[in-house]
């Protein structure tokens, strides 16, 4: 389950950047390449910040799904399974666009 570690990873982060402020809300986004289960992800989180600065702050997670770009013919493919296959010529030449990443884009922070 390293869900566990990805959430402990995203604290210290989150806990340098709010600098002493109040969290409400963390957001991240999730690549489909990630092999990142949501909902553990969830309840890691609970875990990990049931106690300390970040209690009460909930976890937003936005999956970002796997985009493809055919380097034959410029064809963007947003996969529904993972095959990594031009839709257009069916082409193997492939680069991923989006779906690698595993990203903090914003923190929700409480007025003093």
């Amino acid at each position: 389950m390293h869900e566990l570690s990805i959430c402990t990873a995203i604290t210290g982060i989150v806990e340098r950047h709010a600098a002493g402020r109040r969290v409400s809300k963390v957001c991240v986004d999730v690549g489909g390449l990630r092999q990142v289960v949501p909902e553990t992800l969830a309840s890691c989180w609970e875990l990990v910040v049931q106690e300390g600065p970040l209690a009460g702050a909930v976890l937003a997670v936005h999956q970002v799904p796997v985009e493809i770009v055919c380097r034959a013919c410029d064809t963007h493919t947003v996969l529904a399974h993972p095959l990594f296959r031009c839709s257009s010529c069916n082409g193997t030449d492939v680069r991923v666009e989006r779906g690698d990443e595993l990203t903090i884009t914003s923190l929700v922070l409480q007025e003093a």
